[in-house]
């Protein structure tokens, strides 16, 4: 998905004032599937219980607890993550909505958390198991990190910044005091955890998953003017990622995505205090490079969470990980901060496509819950979280997405007011005395409708968004027709002195299109104006639909449906568009299937890309496809477990532990290796496996290492070329160890798999 920024249109932007967002509190939805998946979004809200989430807190602090903490991700090592989220959703939801509960819950929980700060006695607040042992550790410089551990703990900085944006959300959305100062005791306290660290050992601790934490120390100097903070919001700005992105560098690949985003979404925000242009330039580089480059039709980006070459995207094609919600996420958070800092209406074009096709559809319309990996792998599904079992980061940055749909449908400057979105909704922007009404039925009918009430007469600018996917578009005022001079992704300027009661009526025209994956392959999806078409194909093994509780209840499981089998186009590239016949203005036949907006395609299989052949490319690549896909299948049916080495989720799924490792990617594949030990727990079901095979980059020099299991040393049966293989114990859980001799490297392991 390419969202081009064209320079000539940054100079025309300028010429606006400031453009700054409204209050949410100041924008409210009326009616249409926004409002739905809001509406939605509210009851899993209260269904959460505020004092499981606080638990992690209590026992930290050595507090009685008022309700035992919940389990998955929760209770196996990123306990207390959830409750950062949930101030945060609270807080949003309210300012959207109004609920007394919700301000009701975010007020107890802030004190709670205020209490559980004051018995600690020092500023911290945290939920990271045993956490006053692990910070300790740091403070005295003790560090063995890797991508997603530091000392054995996952991820724990990660875990604390959605503490800081929660407290931070609920001080500046609903003004509640005491987070503020909760705030800033566990911002005082962190300093002071991070004063005797050299700068060396800060990059170091860097190198894990640590969210925004550059951010949100950004937000204390915003909230208090103390410059101590902005100094530690760059101390804390990972200069691995940052330096590539200042020489305008694509170092990305292979990098886990999600950990990337908040760090650039910090940058940006340090940059824009500091008039650091060379910063701001990094960040619009990094934007640039994942939503043209790394994106696919809906919005997202990565494949098991991590960034695919830009060059190949097989990899998602074959995966049941495609792009992870969590990254859409941020990817907004950085889009609306450029949008706002750049007065730059072309990233509107990217916020609105993934807003209506990523955000939207990974919330189930009906019963709620998240969805943490939407594949584009032909014929499959996604999974859908429960309030009870489900406690994944997708979760947590899930049950914000749906509260804050009123961010961006409006902005403004000192007067004038920009129409940025096609969403249903009522502006009132008191201090004014503007109220702003949009009606529509968009995207199934291609105009929109905008009333404003004034208590008097005024004199501003209304300007309307001309989005880059329309084919043209035009606007009445009061029935009379305006001359349109802007182009797409641009505003119309309808600049006069309004009077209450004036009507305003935009009209779009839409084409469909197909869209190529950015790696140039003949992998394709429709679509048509902002969204993203797809056909549901069956609604056969939905296996997991609704997640369980188990540690990896995000991914689906099961089967996979082989690719060769999928729809394909087969024709002249010309005829591909003209085979949908149009049903009504977003539903289209195409053969025996459906095509419908994605965001309405739930509980079943669909097919979202499309393969393009003539035919004569039909016949030649159908064969080898079909090659590839048996050969994958058939190792996939007689795989017990398995284990991607150097990948954050299989590794943590895995009780991975270890000491002076490292991680890394090369030649498309994860690895790990050590110089000390790394082990796994893993698991025979039903004790079907029969022997582990252990795939590595190197050769195998297994005089340099050791491989015990359950602490008794396993026999090599053979070693064929770069894969060993070990005979194992008829047992369903066991733990793999691998140890280095003399501190020699092992080798980089990237696979291990219990094989029947």
């Amino acid at each position: 998905m390419k969202f081009k920024i064209i320079i000539i249109l940054i100079c025309v932007q300028s010429s606006f004032a400031q453009m700054q967002s409204f209050k949410l509190q100041q924008v409210k939805l009326t009616d249409g599937m926004f409002k739905k998946a809001q509406d939605v979004d509210l009851k899993y809200i209260l269904e959460l219980n505020p004092d499981k989430l606080l638990a992690p807190y209590l026992i930290d602090a050595g507090l009685p607890l008022k309700a035992k903490r919940y389990g998955n991700w929760e209770s196996s090592g990123l306990d207390g993550h959830i409750a950062g989220h949930y101030l945060s959703a609270l807080a949003m939801m309210y300012a959207s909505t109004g609920n007394a509960e919700l301000k009701t819950r975010l007020d107890y929980m802030v004190n709670e958390l205020a209490l559980c700060q004051a018995k600690n006695g020092n500023g911290y607040v945290g939920g990271i198991p045993d956490g006053k042992v692990f910070w300790e550790r740091i403070h005295k410089g003790d560090i063995d990190g890797s991508t997603f551990g530091l000392n054995n703990t996952w991820v724990p900085f990660y875990n604390i910044h959605k503490l800081f944006a929660g407290l931070r959300d609920a001080y500046e959305i609903t003004n509640n005091q005491q987070a503020k100062q909760v705030l800033i005791g566990l911002g005082d306290w962190f300093i002071e955890l991070i004063k005797p660290l050299s700068t060396e050992q800060i990059q170091q601790v860097l190198d894990t998953e640590h969210g925004g934490i550059n951010e949100t120390f950004a937000d204390l100097y915003i909230i208090t003017k103390d410059k101590k903070y902005l100094d530690a919001a760059k101390k804390l700005s990972h200069l691995k990622i940052l330096n590539p992105l200042l020489e305008k560098q694509d170092k990305l690949t292979g990098l886990h995505a999600n950990t990337q985003i908040p760090k650039v979404i910090g940058f940006e925000k340090i940059a824009t205090l500091t008039h650091n242009a060379d910063w701001e330039h990094a960040s619009e580089y990094f934007w640039q490079n994942v939503t043209q480059t790394r994106s696919v039709a809906f919005g997202g980006n990565s494949v098991r969470e991590h960034f695919n070459p830009t060059n190949n995207f097989k990899e998602m094609l074959k995966s049941n990980q495609g792009p992870e919600t969590c990254n859409s996420y941020n990817m907004l958070r950085l889009s609306k901060a450029l949008f706002l800092d750049n007065n730059d209406v072309s990233y509107l074009d990217y916020y609105e496509r993934t807003l209506y096709n990523h955000i939207l559809s990974s919330q189930h319309p009906e019963k709620g819950g998240f969805v943490y990996f939407t594949p584009i792998r032909p014929n499959h599904y996604r999974v859908y979280s429960q309030p009870e079992t489900s406690m994944w980061c997708c979760v947590g940055s899930g049950i914000e997405n749906h509260t804050k749909y009123g961010e961006l449908i409006y902005s403004h400057s000192e007067k004038d007011v920009f129409v940025n979105l096609f969403i249903p909704s009522e502006l009132n922007w008191k201090e004014k005395g503007l109220q702003l009404i949009q009606k529509n039925n968009f995207p199934n009918e291609n105009t929109t409708e905008l009333i404003l009430k004034l208590t008097k007469n005024q004199t501003f600018s209304l300007n309307i968004r001309y989005p880059k996917w329309a084919e043209s578009i035009k606007v009445l005022v009061n029935g009379k027709a305006e001359l349109v001079k802007a182009n797409p992704s641009q505003y119309i300027n309808l600049s006069r002195n309004w009077k209450n009661g004036d009507k305003i009526s935009v009209q779009f025209t839409m084409k469909t299109k197909l869209e190529y994956l950015p790696d140039g392959s003949n992998w394709a999806a429709f679509v048509r104006g902002p969204i993203v078409l797809a056909a549901k194909t069956s609604t056969t093994d939905l296996k997991g639909l609704f997640a369980d509780d188990g540690r990896m209840g995000h991914e689906t499981r099961g089967k996979l449906y082989p690719i060769n089998d999928a729809y394909a186009l087969v024709d002249d590239s010309k005829n591909y568009v003209s085979k949908l016949q149009p049903i009504d203005n977003m539903n289209f036949k195409m053969d025996s299937l459906l095509l419908q907006p994605f965001y309405q395609i739930h509980d079943a299989r669909y097919q979202m890309y499309f393969q393009t052949f003539t035919n004569n490319e039909y016949i030649n690549q159908k064969e080898n496809q079909k090659q590839q896909e048996a050969a994958l299948l058939a190792l996939e049916a007689i795989t017990v477990d398995k284990i991607n080495c150097g990948e954050q989720q299989p590794e943590v799924d895995h009780q991975y532990k270890g000491e002076q490792s490292n991680s890394g990617y090369d030649d498309e594949k994860f690895w790990r290796s050590t110089r000390s030990y790394i082990s796994y727990q893993l698991q025979n079901k039903n004790k079907a496996g029969k022997y582990i095979e252990i795939s590595t980059l190197n050769d195998i020099k297994p005089e340099n290492f050791e491989i015990t299991i359950n602490g008794n040393e396993a026999k090599i049966s053979t070693i064929e070329g770069k894969t060993i293989k070990i005979q194992i114990p008829e047992q369903e859980n066991f733990q793999l160890k691998i140890t280095a001799k003399n501190k020699i490297p092992t080798p980089r392991f990237y696979q291990i798999r219990i094989l029947k």
